[in-house]
This record gives structure tokens, sequence and C-alpha cells, in this order.
């Protein structure tokens, strides 16, 4: 019935985090403002259903592409802090 979730391609936007929860996508998209890195999100949610898990959640936080190195890279020491966090605990 569906296919895999995938990013829609914006024109002068990139994708740099792919979700199934929008509670995850709204977190990065919060850290990468702290940075006065701008995002957007798409969120493919049905609002008639309120699915929170499967291919009708998905979330995507997408940068206009002069950001996505930047951001990409923030993102991935956002997790790594995350990790080391979890392993702490």
């Amino acid at each position: 019935m569906f296919s895999d979730p995938k990013p829609n391609d914006i024109e002068n936007w990139v994708c740099v985090l792919e979700r199934s929860t929008k509670l995850e996508v709204e977190l990065a998209k919060s850290y990468l403002s702290s940075l006065k890195i701008p995002s957007n999100i798409l969120s493919k949610q049905d609002s008639s259903y309120s699915l929170s898990v499967g291919d009708m959640s998905f979330a995507y936080l997408y940068v206009p592409n002069e950001f996505e190195k930047e951001a990409r890279e923030a993102l991935e020491e956002l997790d790594k802090a995350n990790e080391e966090e979890g392993e702490d605990s």
C-alpha cells in the first residue's frame, strides 16, 4: 500500500534529518536555530488518523543548500553528545 517514505525534493533546500517522530525533528530544529542555521520541518503525519508510528508519521528537517554541511556537522555532534550522555547514565 505504501512505498518507503522519502523526503520531497524542494528547490534550494536539502533534507538533513529523517525521523519517525516529529518531536525528534523539532528538537533538532531548535538546536540548529540556536546555532543560527535556518531550517524547516516537513511532516508527513496524517492528521486525520493521529498516527505516530510507521510510514504515515515521518518528519523531515530541511535546511537551505548553503547550510547543508554546517547543519550535518552540528547534528552529528548532537548525536555523539546524546550517545555519550546515554552511556554515562
